[in-house]
């Protein structure tokens, strides 16, 4: 399994790491739908990862934190973008009922509070860890598997 770190100081930096993701990601799989799961405690910076990673995948898209309605759909890209937050279902989580497969086959994803997607997470997902690390600064680990 490939790990990668970036180190941010800012929402900013966290912005550009999400963005830097992205254009990695695109480089490598091409058009294939991309899945990023996204973990780190209330307040990482996973929603300002995800604006970053949205300014690559679907640009102009005014990125904000889907925690009440489970899912935000941007699509100014070439391929959707389905931004995920599984906070408020947790570990009851039913994604059928939502046709949680279906965005997964027809779209790029990104999950916050992937934890909560038990065997959910197909093989080629890419797991984002942000960590606190003081006031600003966070620790952003990319594991690809």
């Amino acid at each position: 399994m490939e790990t990668e770190q970036y180190y941010s100081h800012s929402t900013e930096d966290t912005e550009n790491a999400g963005a830097a993701l992205a254009r990695k990601l695109i480089e490598k799989y091409h058009d294939a739908p991309l899945f990023v799961t996204l973990s780190g405690g209330l307040g990482a910076g996973k929603t300002a990862f995800t604006r970053g990673f949205a300014s690559v995948l679907s640009p102009g898209s005014r990125v904000k934190s889907p925690s009440f309605t489970i899912v935000n759909e941007y699509r100014r890209g070439t391929t959707p973008l389905f931004h995920f937050d599984l906070y408020r279902l947790g570990e009851s989580a039913d994604l059928s009922d939502i046709g949680f497969s279906e965005y997964v086959e027809n779209g790029h994803c990104i999950i916050e509070w992937s934890e909560y997607l038990n065997e959910d997470i197909p093989e080629n997902a890419v797991n984002v860890n942000i960590e606190k690390s003081g006031d600003i600064d966070r620790i952003i680990t990319v594991k690809y598997r």
